[in-house]
């Protein structure tokens, strides 16, 4: 049988789909132009924080997005081998970002061997990015565990059912270990916070705001750490 090319995948009128989705699947064919306001250095608050808690209530509000606060957070192992993954932002302030996992997951394992971190907020529909970059501390047990009190109940066992980023043998293993929890800790018991489990605050060095603009020279500002505590604001290229 011969190779279809890439951009040429479709399906027929008698198999009930339309013109309309028999669209070329060619990624070089694919683009959006942006026609979006610019951003400029005068319009950025004094702190990174700050600027973020303005486009992320903005992303939230009104951008339509599923999860605004679903980011890509990239690790690397001792010997630099990558490694990404969506994971959601659940805090945000001054001393950083702080999100929620497994501490023996591959991400847990790749930051006990290296706390740097990316994280990357693509908020697609708006034409915005925010690529921050720092080092990942472990939150202390009293923040975990308070933040785990909040989260649902089934969200409590999942945190203890899943070895996350092992190899299991099948879906069904993973159901009977969390229903072996549900009868052991049904709805209204208290869950005792997972030893292997709890939050990291992403530590900002440098936070970068990226803007979509017509003709790909899009604006693209980041503030960058100085030695005495403050931001300074460069500009890239796009």
């Amino acid at each position: 049988m011969g190779h279809l090319p890439l951009g040429g995948v479709g399906m027929r009128q008698d198999d009930g789909v339309t013109d309309r989705d028999a669209v070329p699947l060619d990624p070089a064919t694919m683009r959006k132009q942006y026609r979006t306001e610019g951003l400029s250095e005068t319009d950025l608050a004094a702190t990174p924080v700050e600027q973020f808690a303005r486009w992320f209530a903005q992303a939230a509000r009104e951008g339509g997005l599923f999860e605004p606060n679903a980011m890509i957070v990239s690790t690397a192992d001792a010997a630099g081998r990558p490694s990404s993954r969506t994971v959601l932002l659940k805090h945000f302030d001054e001393g950083g970002f702080v999100f929620y996992t497994n501490y023996e997951s591959r991400k847990g394992r790749d930051l006990a061997e290296n706390p740097y971190v990316s994280l990357l907020f693509p908020w697609h529909p708006v034409a915005r990015q925010v690529i921050v970059t720092g080092t990942a501390r472990r939150t202390g047990r009293d923040e975990t565990a308070a933040y785990f009190r909040t989260r649902p109940h089934g969200s409590q066992l999942g945190a203890w059912a899943s070895g996350q980023s092992t190899v299991i043998a099948s879906r069904e293993e993973l159901d009977e270990a969390y229903a072996a929890l549900a009868a052991r800790y049904p709805e209204h018991e208290r869950v005792p916070v997972p030893p292997h489990w709890g939050g990291f605050r992403v530590v900002p060095e440098t936070v970068e705001f990226w803007q979509g603009r017509e003709n790909r020279l899009h604006d693209r500002l980041r503030y960058v750490t100085e030695a005495g505590g403050g931001w300074r604001v460069e500009r890239l290229a796009p």
